[in-house]
Formats: C-alpha cells, structure tokens, sequence
C-alpha cells in the first residue's frame, strides 16, 4: 500500500516508517521543515514538505502523493503546549480528513489519547463516552480530542488508537525529558490518580496493524493500570532522583486507565511490554 503519513518525524512516526516500509509499502511522509524532510529522507520514505494548518497545499500534496492511506501521527507536544495540541487536533486533523477525502482515501489511521474518558470506576473501556462535561482546567484537551475523532469518523474507513501515555526513547518519560524536568522542579508529585501506559515501540506496532483492523477506536495500552503511588517512584527512581513527595486522598474520577481488552481480544495486538514497570527501565 502506499501510505500518507503525517507526524513522520515524531516519536511514532519515526519508528512507523521503517515497519511500514519492511512490510513492503511506499511510505510520503509530510514534513513542516528542513529538518523533518531529512529526518523523514534518511529513515528510508519519501519526503514532502507542508503544513497541515495551509488545507490548499494540503489537499495538493496529499493529491500529488496518491495514497491508499493516510495517518495520522500530529502533535504538537515538543514544548509541553498542550493547548497548542489541542488546536492541531482540531484545525489540523479536520484540514487532513478534508484533503484525504478530495483525494479519494478510503482509510485513516489517526493517533488519539486513552485518558479523555468520563469519569467511572474501572478502567474504560471503547465504549466509554468522553469526558465532554470536565471542568475548565481539562475540557479544552477533549474537545480537542472530540474534533479530532469526531472528523476522523467521516472517513469511509477508519482507526482511532487511543494511545496510553507513551513512555521509551523520545518521549516526555525518558530519564532526561520533559517529565524529569517536572519531576526535578517538584511537579510530579505521586497520587492515587491512575493512568495506563504504552512503550512508544508498542504504539507503533499497533499503527502499523491497524492498516487491517475494522473501523472504530481502540485503546492501545499496556496490561496494568497503575496509580501515581506506583508508578512515580519509579520514574524518579530511573531519573536518578529522591523520592516524590505523596498526595493523599481520592483520584480524579477520569483518572481511571484505559482497558486493551479489544486490541488483545479482538484484534490480536499485544503489548511486547505487558507493564510499565519492566518497560521504563529499558531507557
């Protein structure tokens, strides 16, 4: 197949182009600059330059590139702007899906996030509404997800990987990234609030096997959910750093997990680091 992939030189991305192209397909990638186009040229997968916020170009290049699929791999997360994210879910993805569609694509693949679900008690599953009715301090992160999923669906065929929180080389959880930071300055404190992770090598994998899966959103995430009480000693641990100081009292209702019980049940995906625990210490 010949694949659109938009985000190539991210985090995923750069690990999506090499599986793709060993199963034999014809990988553009798209890239804003000088820097991704290289990125993008010496992992093997032609490169093109453009913006997903310029839809004209978008539509042209996209065109230009004839693809069967088209993914989508956005973000905007180099420097922990989370509202700059959520405007290139909105703007950028409904820009992308608009493009796909005039060039007649039938598939799109697009990353989303696994902890944008309404509050409940267990980890959510799929079928878990999101959290549309979050305060202020959260809504602006699901409604961005919402758009973007929302126009993702217009799409005749289409995959939502509703990612757990990535972690590995790259990410914001190696011992020297962004969250580290955070964890030196005091701001990552250890709560019972629960989140699910994914080894970003992982979320790859699923990227790649989703080019065959049926339509509809799935959580891709490893298989124990843990609150801030386990999971962020170790991470400061790994960062070489003291113990986090422990805030008591009730997690966050949305702060729930993510449950991989149809991406390993129904779809055959499986994570090669079943925990969080075995995983980050692989940094």
């Amino acid at each position: 197949m010949r694949i659109f992939l938009a985000g190539a030189s991210g985090v995923v991305g750069r690990r999506v182009i090499p599986a793709l192209l060993v199963e034999g397909h014809n990988v553009v990638g798209l890239a804003r600059g000088r820097d991704s186009y290289d990125a993008i040229d010496s992992l093997g997968a032609t490169a093109v330059l453009g913006d997903v916020y310029d839809a004209a170009t978008l539509t042209e290049t996209v065109r230009t590139a004839r693809p069967d699929v088209v993914m989508h791999q956005l973000t905007d997360l180099a420097a922990g702007d989370r509202t700059a994210n959520a405007r290139l879910r909105t703007i950028g993805t409904r820009n992308l899906v608009d493009a796909a569609k005039a060039a007649g694509v039938r598939r799109m693949v697009a990353q989303s996030i696994s902890w944008a679900y309404e509050p409940g008690a267990e980890p959510a599953a799929e079928d878990t509404p999101l959290d549309l009715a979050s305060g202020p301090d959260r809504r602006g992160m699901v409604e961005g997800v919402a758009n973007l999923e929302n126009a993702v669906q217009e799409m005749p065929e289409w995959v939502v990987l509703r990612y757990g929180t990535l972690y590995g080389r790259g990410t914001w959880y190696e011992p020297g990234g962004l969250m580290a930071t955070a964890a030196r300055d005091g701001r990552l404190p250890a709560t019972p609030d629960v989140s699910s992770f994914v080894h970003v090598d992982d979320a790859a994998r699923a990227a790649v096997a989703a080019l065959h899966w049926p339509s509809g959103p799935v959580n891709i995430c490893d298989d124990e959910p843990a609150p801030g009480y386990e999971w962020v000693p170790v991470f400061y641990a790994l960062a070489g750093l003291p113990e986090p100081t422990l805030v008591e009292g009730e997690r966050a209702g949305w702060a729930r997990g993510a449950d991989n019980t149809r991406a390993r049940k129904t779809l055959g995906w499986v994570p090669g680091r079943k925990s969080w625990r075995s995983g980050l210490t692989e940094n």
